[in-house]
């Protein structure tokens, strides 16, 4: 992995089992390395590049903006790329007056003409307090590739590079793939009792009254979450979770599905996880089959069980009912 590189831990390992995207937002930048963008292509910065951009004092200290890479992978093929935007002291700095957009080179073939140049599109992953942006490209093939950032605010730009890998194949199912047909906990398999499958403190019974296996079997098309709102350490579970449950109060004809990604045992009145001898979070066979690497993750499956959407982390309004519309 290229030390320009920042990415966050796949579920398998670390002490959660699962990244920590807004402790990484917070913290990461004090591993993540900068290069400036190199002369050569026209560029519209009004800063220069990044390595002489002038700092808050207005000297040249380097970059102000400092891009972290989210993903655990990009795959080969049409791929969403999170990232977020850091300041010189860690801090998280997404918002919306920061515009953000994105030039990715394929760097075995050239690391001065870029394959495609995309905006980002800025998304709250907690409202009002923590945001995070997102890209949709293609990338041809697997390699190392360059990724610069042209970052604008007030009339002020900066470009900044960073090296990441992208892979020949994704671990989850891609757009277009077979979803997984898996049997999912449901409240008919606990009595009626949602704190026996599911960790939100304020619970929609109807994300849990159809397993996926039943969807698929019954050709039905539905939104299926991974969100474990009570063991996700970076909070956005949670808050990602409450997004969609209010999506779903104006979609009454589309099936929702939640699933705990986490082997949990339910004890005193309130799931808790199984931990392994490690004292890791251990994911299901659920979490296994749909090869999750981060949570939370939602998937949108149309009626013939082909995933139609698939995003980590978080997801806008805007994306979530336009594949909801196209499954209908």
């Amino acid at each position: 992995m290229a030390v320009l590189e920042s990415r966050r831990a796949p579920i398998r390992r670390g002490r959660t089992g699962l990244a920590v995207l807004i402790a990484s937002i917070l913290m990461a930048a004090c591993t993540a390395t900068t290069t400036p963008a190199p002369t050569g292509p026209p560029s519209s910065s009004s800063a220069g590049a990044p390595g002489s951009a002038p700092g808050p004092s207005g000297s040249a200290s380097g970059p102000t903006r400092i891009p972290l890479l989210l993903d655990v992978q990009d795959p080969v093929g049409t791929t969403r790329v999170l990232f977020g935007m850091l300041d010189q002291k860690n801090d998280s700095i997404g918002a919306p007056d920061l515009t953000v957009g994105v030039a990715f080179y394929d760097a075995a073939k050239s690391s001065t003409t870029p394959v495609a140049t995309d905006p980002a599109t800025f998304i709250w992953a907690i409202p009002d307090e923590r945001g995070i942006y997102e890209v949709t490209t293609t990338f041809g093939e697997a390699g190392d590739w360059i990724a610069e950032f042209t970052s604008t605010k007030a009339g002020v730009t900066e470009r900044t590079r960073v090296q990441f890998q992208v892979a020949a194949t994704s671990a989850t199912p891609i757009i277009g793939a077979p979803a997984p047909d898996t049997v999912t906990p449901t409240l008919s398999d606990v009595g009626g009792d949602v704190k026996q499958v599911s960790t939100d403190t304020s619970p929609d019974l109807d994300f849990y009254r159809v397993s996926v296996h039943d969807a698929l079997a019954r050709h039905t098309p539905f939104v299926l979450v991974f969100a474990t709102p009570a063991f996700c350490q970076s909070k956005v579970c949670g808050p990602t979770l409450d997004a969609i449950k209010a999506i779903a109060k104006g979609e009454p004809g589309m099936t929702f599905i939640n699933v705990e990604p986490y082997k949990m045992t339910f004890t005193d009145g309130h799931l808790q996880p199984v931990l392994d001898a490690q004292g890791y979070l251990q994911p299901t066979d659920v979490t296994t089959a749909w090869g999750l690497p981060t949570e939370p993750w939602i998937f949108v499956v149309d009626r013939n069980g082909t995933v139609r959407g698939s995003w980590s982390t978080v997801v806008s309004a805007t994306e979530l009912t336009a594949a909801i519309d196209s499954v209908k």
